[in-house]
């Protein structure tokens, strides 16, 4: 690999990617420690990997205003999601330790600054409710009442709970480069792949170099298919159904905020970071429930200037499997009515896999279905 080769990807977010590692200090036990929710703890590791660029920590006040109102950093940069650090109160040093929730020492914090926020206003603006029932909203509602901003020196890394999958922006855009790919398309899921998100992320890989299938493996939602399972049948369909040479899977080690359109837009600057040129934007992108329209999460990408946000947006409509055209499809290429499309609700699907089903091979591979399977009947 040559620096020409690296440099024939897309540039990171702000120009640079983040380098927040560093050496673990002497004066540690002198400091006073803040404790870290799970959340907290993986934004933590993306800020050190430079997943975040160009954050260098948890933000001040003067870039929160500014991404809640306008989805931009202070300078200018766009920016969807705040990325902050909640506590009880404001620290007596300029320095804190950082602790995971075993209360082992991960990081230094060089305090910036703590202001209050608004819960409620927080929510409205970024999740568009303020809904408690909303899985983002109540973690929202949850927390501390201050943020403590500053930059961060990390000196313990998470450990991943899939090793052999955890690459660091620097790394993935290693292996785009030794590979010779320069149009890459990112892929977002915390489900698995059926047979309809098969064939978008096929039909995007027919345009560009490869694909990188980066499923999120942080926090999500308890009765969300567990992280194990899910990665199981990424490794099963890959290995059968998608080319070697062409496809890279590898962890997002994000926690899911569930805020929809603006998490359609943070998760694809974090994917830019990591190297790729296009981000796949499907139905109710990071959605729950009925909080968002079916394509809100591809109108927000209106509300940025042409190529501000520099990497693609590939949208797709909603897929299916259409009996009379034989193959899958979109509204976009399909004819045929809905009594002539494979349909299968989620709680369908959970059913037919509890009692040991498989669900027909035109919703998911059987492959994928029996893994599936295995899970729920444990």
């Amino acid at each position: 690999m040559t620096v020409a080769a690296t440099d024939r990807l897309i540039r990171p977010h702000g120009g640079a990617l983040v380098d927040r590692t560093g050496d673990r200090p002497d004066d540690l036990d002198a400091l006073e420690t803040v404790a870290l929710t799970s959340r907290e703890l993986s934004d933590l590791d993306m800020l050190a990997s430079g997943a975040l660029s160009p954050l260098e920590g948890f933000i001040g006040q003067a870039d929160y205003e500014r991404v809640i109102e306008e989805m931009h950093l202070a300078s200018g940069v766009p920016w969807a999601l705040p990325v902050c650090l909640a506590v009880d109160a404001a620290p007596s040093g300029d320095r804190v330790v950082l602790i995971d929730e075993g209360g082992r020492p991960v990081a230094v914090l060089e305090v910036d600054g703590v202001f209050e926020y608004d819960k409620e206003r927080e929510a409205e603006l970024c999740f568009r409710t303020t809904d408690e029932a909303h899985p983002g909203v109540a973690r929202l509602y949850g927390q501390k009442p201050l943020y403590l901003a500053g930059r961060v020196t990390v000196f313990e890394r998470s450990q991943p709970e899939f090793p052999e999958l955890a690459r660091d922006p620097a790394e993935t855009r290693r292996i785009f480069a030794e590979r010779g790919w320069k149009r890459v398309v990112g892929f977002q899921t915390r489900n698995p792949i059926h047979r309809a998100h098969e064939y978008l992320t096929k039909v995007a890989l027919e345009t560009v170099d490869g694909l990188l299938v980066h499923p999120l493996v942080g926090d999500t939602k308890s009765d969300d298919v567990p992280v194990d399972v899910r990665v199981e049948c990424y490794e099963t369909l890959l290995d059968g159904y998608y080319p070697e040479d062409r496809v890279l899977l590898s962890a997002f080690p994000a926690a899911m905020r569930y805020a929809g359109p603006r998490e359609a837009i943070w998760h694809a600057i974090c994917r830019k970071n990591y190297g790729c040129s296009h981000f796949i934007v499907g139905r109710d992108h990071a959605g729950v429930g009925d909080y968002y329209g079916t394509y809100d999460a591809q109108l927000i990408f209106d509300e940025f200037e042409p190529h501000e946000l520099d990497i693609e947006p590939m949208f797709f409509e909603h897929t299916f499997w259409c009996n009379v055209c034989g193959s899958m499809a979109s509204t976009k290429s399909c004819p045929h009515g809905p009594e002539d499309r494979v349909f299968l609700s989620g709680t369908k699907v959970r059913e037919m896999l509890e009692e040991g089903d498989v669900p027909p091979v035109e919703f998911t591979r059987p492959e994928v279905a029996r893994v599936l399977i295995d899970a729920y009947r444990q």
